[in-house]
């Protein structure tokens, strides 16, 4: 059984990405069968800046390019969830508890046609425009208090 409290969080960086009507890309993980819901994010490799990693997962798993993406706000710091029990030690080989996020708030330049989830290393099996006060009740449990989080950091320009 892996101590969970002796376990330090996985750095990581999140964009929430808002189209033209001001709602927000999720997409539902391709190795769930919840109905859960989520914003692109992932963690940052070794050294790597949380701004330049939060570009590179949102290319990652949707195929958006840089080029279409307008940065306007950032975090003020960095924000923390845990993994539940059952997860600690399955998942990232058993390293970390929960991921420590830097998050972004960007804008979609492009259309749609510019957003591809048949990536490389695919992560996602279906995507949606969302509005921002559905988050939370589309999130998996254990991070519905990281996007209220969310919600209220960036809550001047949603």
């Amino acid at each position: 059984m892996t101590d969970k409290e002796s376990l330090p969080y996985r750095p990581a960086a999140g964009v929430m990405l808002l189209n033209r009507e001001g709602k927000v890309f999720v997409a539902q993980r391709l190795d769930s069968t919840l109905e859960a819901w989520q914003m692109p994010q992932g963690g940052l490799d070794e050294g790597e800046d949380a701004e330049a990693g939060a570009l590179r997962e949102l290319e990652e798993e949707t195929g958006i390019r840089p080029e279409h993406v307008e940065i306007i706000a950032r975090t003020p710091g960095e924000l923390t969830y845990d993994l539940p029990d059952d997860l600690v030690g399955k998942l990232w080989k058993g390293k970390w508890r929960g991921q420590r996020q830097s998050w972004f708030l960007c804008r979609f330049t492009g259309t749609d046609e510019d957003v591809n989830i048949a990536t490389a290393h695919p992560e996602f099996r279906a995507w949606k425009w969302a509005e921002p006060a559905e988050l939370p009740a589309m999130i998996v449990p254990f991070k519905r208090r990281l996007y209220e989080q969310l919600l209220d950091a960036f809550s001047e320009w949603l």
